[in-house]
């Protein structure tokens, strides 16, 4: 008895058996985009549209805006993954990321991240205006050249000069909508700054052996609890003084004015709650991480303000 097989069946066969090889490598060069730092960016992108326009921008520019927007993050995802692949595989954190698991080779990731590049500054030329390309541009070579490339091994200050690209969307944003880059913008840019040293140093507390193994000098691997705590405390002063400078020179009404006074005390809260507990020697990876995701929670509670603010009431230091 002889068997016959069916060519359709085995090219059903192979279509099917494809599938989940095409969807691992789909979600493989996702990862290399570092899709939850993108989300944080978004949170900021939106609001400042809405507040620059002082309503809703038209869908295809937000469309634009955030597509491009995502594009270029990712992309400079896509650049630092490649560049750090190295130190990657020497820590548990990302010890999962394409390039260490062998999912994308070194190749492929280094063309995604020049593809997607390209792609996020068309998106912004085209769909908005040359000025927030530029801008696009700018986020990503400060965080590939400036923070990944030079600072980042070399200093336990790079993630609060290196952090800057983290503050380029409002940049983007409001010049998506005005064509400028004015006061307002300025002021959200560096509220950002000085909120990334103490969103960030505390993860690196946590996973300090990580970045000692892999010989990278941020703050919360190489100084003990007590210096980076008072370092928290200080930037975390400074980003809710920056926060209400919106009032006098951004035109912000009672909605923004409250939240930032409310939300920055909380925030104030605990950042001295982390330094009380470091002075004692009683600080724990849980409670760093409590700052961490505290301000995740502080930074999207003032955008929601902002986005909220120009429907509600006129601005407090009305002309």
């Amino acid at each position: 008895m002889t068997a016959t097989v069916s060519t359709t069946d085995t090219t059903l066969n192979a279509s099917r058996a494809s599938r989940p090889g095409i969807a691992r490598k789909a979600k493989a060069y996702l990862a290399l985009t570092k899709p939850r730092v993108i989300e944080l960016l978004l949170v900021s992108t939106l609001p400042t549209m809405i507040y620059a326009e002082r309503g809703f921008p038209s869908i295809g520019l937000i469309l634009a805006t955030l597509v491009g927007g995502a594009f270029a993050a990712g992309s400079a995802g896509a650049f630092n993954c490649y560049i750090d692949r190295d130190i990657d595989k020497l820590m548990h954190r990302t010890e999962n990321r394409p390039l260490v698991t062998g999912e994308v080779t070194p190749r492929e990731a280094l063309i995604f991240s020049w593809l997607l590049g390209a792609a996020a500054i068309a998106i912004l030329w085209f769909g908005a205006n040359p000025l927030s390309a530029w801008l696009g541009l700018g986020a990503i070579f400060f965080y590939v050249v400036i923070y990944t490339i030079i600072l980042k091994r070399r200093t336990a200050q790079n993630i609060v000069w290196g952090g800057a690209a983290g503050c380029f969307p409002v940049l983007i944003a409001w010049a998506a909508v005005t064509n400028s880059v004015e006061w307002p913008a300025v002021i959200l840019f560096m509220v950002i700054f000085l909120w990334t040293p103490p969103h960030y140093w505390p993860l690196s507390m946590r996973y300090g052996e990580d970045y000692r193994n892999a010989k990278v000098p941020m703050l919360g691997a190489i100084a003990g609890a007590k210096v980076v705590s008072v370092q928290v405390v200080l930037y975390a002063w400074a980003m809710v003084a920056c926060s209400l400078l919106m009032v006098p020179a951004g035109g912000a009404g009672w909605v923004y004015t409250v939240t930032a006074l409310l939300a920055g005390a909380w925030f104030l809260y605990e950042s001295h709650a982390l330094y009380n507990r470091a002075q004692r020697e009683d600080i724990s990876d849980k409670r760093a991480m409590k700052v961490f995701h505290g301000s995740i929670s502080y930074l999207t509670l003032l955008f929601i303000a902002l986005a909220v603010d120009p429907f509600i009431g006129p601005a407090v230091m009305a002309g």
